[in-house]
C-alpha cells in the first residue's frame, strides 16, 4: 500500500472508503516485537499526513488476542543493552504522543488478551469497543518496573485514581464486561460482534465532519496533553527500573510459569 510499505510488522489496509485498517499479526498471540514496536510507534504521523484518511481501526489478527505485549526477546534486549533501552524508551515515548496527537478518530477492537504496547494503542484510541471476555491488564509490576508505558496518564482519567491504582498495583486482569463498567472501553459487546461493531463505528466516523470530529478530538485531549510530565515521570521511573535486579526475577519467573519471589 502506497504510503506505509515500510512498516511491514503491521498489516495496513483500506476495508472502507476513508477508514484505515492497522493489523497487529504476530506469533504468541500478536506479541510485538522489536521491529513491530519501533512501526507501531512511527506510523502515526504517517497517517496524521493521509488526507485520505478519515478514520482508523486498529485490531488483533484473528479473534484471540488484540496483543499479548511485547516478547520476551525484546525485554531481554533491553536488560542487557543502554542502546537498546535508549531506543526502546523512545518509541514507548513517541508512541503514546504520537497517538494522542493524529487528529484522525482511531477506533480499536479488542478481542481476548490485550497487554504492553497493544494495551496502549487499544485504551489511548478515542473509541474502543471491547469484547465481553477480552483481558485487559498491565503487567509492569508483576514483571518488576513501573507502569510507565501510558497507564499513568489515561488510567485515572478513563475510570479513577482508585480503579488505576488498584488494577495496576495488584495486576488484577479486567474482562472487558468489568472494563465498560468502571469506565475505561467506551463499549462492550459479545465476543463475535466485536469486530464488525468497531468497523461499523470508524465507517461511521469516516463518513462524518473532518472539521467537527478532528478539532473535537483535538480539544478532549487536552487533558492527555496537561498530564505529559507525569507520563514523562512514569515512563523514566519505568525504564530506570528495567536496569535494575527486579526485572529479571519478573521475566525469568514468567518463562517458569511461577509467581515472581522479589528480594
Amino acid at each position: 500500500m502506497t504510503g506505509y510499505e515500510e512498516f511491514s510488522a503491521l498489516r495496513v489496509d483500506r476495508p472502507a472508503e476513508g477508514v484505515l485498517r492497522i493489523v497487529l499479526d504476530g506469533p504468541n498471540l500478536n506479541a510485538v516485537g522489536a521491529e513491530a514496536h519501533r512501526h507501531l510507534a512511527d506510523i502515526w504521523p504517517v497517517v496524521a499526513l493521509d488526507e485520505s484518511v478519515r478514520a482508523v481501526l486498529i485490531r488483533g489478527a484473528g479473534d484471540r488476542a488484540f496483543s499479548a505485549g511485547g516478547s520476551f526477546d525484546l525485554i531481554d534486549d533491553m536488560i542487557g543493552d543502554y542502546a537498546s533501552r535508549t531506543r526502546v524508551m523512545r518509541e514507548a515515548r513517541d508512541l503514546v504522543r504520537n497517538i494522542i496527537e493524529v487528529p484522525q478518530p482511531i477506533v480499536s477492537a479488542i478481542n481476548g488478551p490485550a497487554v504492553g504496547a497493544g494495551l496502549v494503542a487499544a485504551l489511548l484510541a478515542d473509541i474502543s469497543i471491547a469484547g465481553r471476555k477480552a483481558k485487559i491488564v498491565d503487567g509492569h509490576v508483576r514483571l518488576g518496573v513501573a507502569a510507565g508505558d501510558h497507564a499513568a496518564i489515561c488510567w485515572p482519567l478513563l475510570t479513577s485514581m482508585a480503579k488505576a491504582k488498584y488494577h495496576l498495583l495488584t495486576n488484577e486482569v479486567l474482562t472487558g464486561e468489568e472494563a465498560e463498567r468502571i469506565g475505561m472501553v467506551s463499549l462492550c459487546v459479545d465476543d463475535d460482534q466485536v469486530q464488525d461493531k468497531a468497523f461499523e463505528v470508524a465507517r461511521k466516523l469516516a463518513a462524518g465532519s473532518r472539521a467537527g470530529l478532528q478539532g473535537t478530538k483535538m480539544a478532549l485531549n487536552g487533558w492527555y496533553r496537561q498530564a505529559m510530565p507525569i507520563f514523562d515521570a512514569s515512563l523514566g521511573l519505568e525504564f530506570y527500573n528495567f536496569a535494575g535486579p527486579d526485572v529479571i526475577e519478573g521475566v525469568t519467573s514468567h518463562r517458569e510459569k511461577r509467581e515472581p519471589k522479589f528480594s
